[in-house]
């Protein structure tokens, strides 16, 4: 009985920390979402190796993006010529910078962490994007001039033509009440758009994460004696690759992994080793990589798995270095401490999680019963 008590204690301990940094970085989110249009990445990117690379880092920042969201994002990006050092770059910035990410790393870690979260992820992204396209332009093979491209005359000749020509196509198509020309128009802001891709699509996507993260979490703490993982957390270098081989191919978005690197701090582990389970994890999980694999091939994926370990364990290394006797973890054991507010948002965050975990289970019970019997949904 005593477990069960703790084991809700700590459950609470984590989910109270975290939830008003959540549902409002939802918000903000939902909010990026309306002001930025789908295609304003793909039409900033360019082709240009550098210049690429650094904007797809850039423009990864503000996008409301988890680390579920963002591998379809990225195909997407492949698709429309974007370099693959770029496409690296954006898988590996976005999630990790998102505004939810950063204030749910704020309520846990703090200002001084977040700040290095955000400046190392940055740093990260651009130097395997850099070399990536280094190695890249180094294998890289003339090809054959393909005889289905125009040449620039030929570009020349058909963008006259559809000057000329589809204008008439174009009105008639507006003109026929047809939806063809909507997407063309700018959207207008819509504060139910916002709370649909906040509390829905961004939310429905890392739920599953989230809920495994704080129950692991939780378990963790509970369950495994200060004693036993402070003798893991000893040796601060052997714990540093320990996490990392735990963090590769761990499946946790960019959030969802964050009470799991409170829960082992709690128990003694440090800030450094901290910052290695929250950087390889939502950028290298078993997922993320598989999709490298398949989408820009073997050598990319190797880049893109080793420059990540190395620079996650030297940032790591630096951080315990200088901010050793720093304070970082802002957790209070002393539920006395904890706000009505804080309470009520913690509510809210599980009524959140119990709906979208539930909702398959009602969804599936409804269609089957449709399936069966022709009137009983109506």
């Amino acid at each position: 009985m005593n477990i069960l008590i703790d084991f809700y204690n700590n459950y609470f301990l984590l989910i109270d920390a975290m939830s008003i940094y959540i549902i409002i970085g939802l918000f903000f989110a939902g909010v990026l979402k309306q002001l930025i249009s789908d295609d304003f990445v793909a039409r900033n990117l360019g082709k240009d190796s550098t210049g690429s690379v650094i904007k797809a880092t850039i423009f990864g920042i503000p996008l409301p993006v988890c680390s579920c969201s963002v591998i379809p994002i990225a195909q997407g990006l492949k698709k429309e010529g974007a370099s693959k050092g770029a496409v690296q770059s954006f898988l590996i910035s976005t999630p990790i910078t998102g505004v939810d990410s950063i204030l749910a790393t704020f309520s846990f870690f703090g200002l001084v962490f977040t700040i290095f979260r955000i400046i190392s992820s940055v740093i990260i992204a651009i130097t395997v994007g850099l070399i990536q396209n280094f190695i890249q332009a180094k294998d890289k093979i003339p090809e054959k001039p393909n005889p289905m491209v125009f040449s620039t005359a030929q570009m020349a000749n058909n963008h006259a033509f559809t000057v000329n020509k589809p204008k008439e196509e174009s009105s008639s198509c507006c003109s026929s009440a047809t939806s063809c020309c909507d997407t063309k128009e700018k959207k207008s802001f819509s504060i139910k758009a916002v709370f649909t891709y906040a509390y829905k699509t961004l939310f429905e996507d890392m739920v599953k994460a989230l809920f495994i993260g704080l129950l692991l979490g939780a378990l963790f703490t509970t369950f495994v004696p200060r004693e036993y993982s402070s003798l893991l957390f000893e040796n601060e270098i052997l714990t540093y690759f320990v996490i990392l081989l735990v963090a590769i191919p761990l499946y946790t978005c960019a959030t969802a992994s964050l009470p799991i690197a409170a829960a082992f701090m709690l128990q003694g582990m440090s800030g450094g080793a901290a910052f290695i389970f929250l950087t390889a994890g939502p950028a290298t999980s078993a997922v993320t990589m598989s999709v490298v694999y398949k989408m820009l091939g073997r050598t990319s994926l190797l880049i893109y798995v080793t420059t990540i370990s190395i620079m996650a364990l030297a940032f790591g290394f630096i951080f315990d270095l200088v901010f050793d006797n720093l304070e970082i973890l802002n957790i209070s054991p002393d539920t006395e401490d904890i706000s009505i507010i804080n309470r009520i948002f913690s509510y809210i965050l599980l009524a959140l999680i119990a709906y979208y975990l539930l909702k398959p289970f009602f969804t599936k019970k409804q269609e089957s019963c449709c399936s069966s019997e022709s009137n009983c949904c109506k």
